[in-house]
C-alpha cells in the first residue's frame, strides 16, 4: 500500500513540476530551507513509524512548523544581514543524517537477524 503511495506522490510531483511556474531567484533561498526542513520531518516521521509511536499530529505540525519557522529565520536574517539560515541548514540536516543512521541500522540489523534465521535454519 505504501509503494502505491509513493508512486502515485512521484507522479502528482512529476506533473506538477512540469506545469507549475519556475521560482524565482529571490525565494529559491526559502523554498530550499523549507525542503530541508520538510524532509528533516519526513525522516523523523519514518524513525517514528519504526520505534511504534508514530502521531499523525506531530507529524503534520512538525512538518509545517519546522518549514514556517526556518522561513521565518531565513527572512529574518535576510533583513538583519546575517546568515541565520546557516544554523537552520546546520540543525536540519544533522537531525537527517542521525534519522538515517536510525533507519540504516535498523534495517541492517533486520537483515543481519534474517540471514541469521536462515542459517540456523538450515
Amino acid at each position: 500500500m505504501i509503494f502505491i503511495a509513493i508512486i502515485v506522490g512521484c507522479i502528482l510531483g512529476a506533473i506538477i513540476g512540469g506545469v507549475a511556474p519556475i521560482i524565482p531567484y529571490s525565494y529559491s533561498g526559502y523554498l530550499a530551507i523549507a525542503i530541508i526542513a520538510a524532509l528533516d520531518s519526513v525522516f523523523g516521521g519514518m524513525v517514528a513509524t519504526i520505534k511504534k509511536n508514530f502521531d499523525i499530529m506531530v507529524f503534520v505540525s512538525g512538518f509545517f512548523g519546522n518549514a514556517i519557522l526556518s522561513i521565518l529565520l531565513t527572512y529574518l536574517g535576510q533583513k538583519l544581514n546575517v546568515d541565520i539560515y546557516l544554523a537552520t541548514i546546520f540543525v536540519f540536516v544533522s537531525r537527517m543524517f542521525n534519522n538515517l543512521a536510525m533507519l540504516r541500522r535498523y534495517y541492517l540489523e533486520k537483515i543481519t537477524n534474517r540471514k541469521a534465521k536462515k542459517t540456523q535454519n538450515t
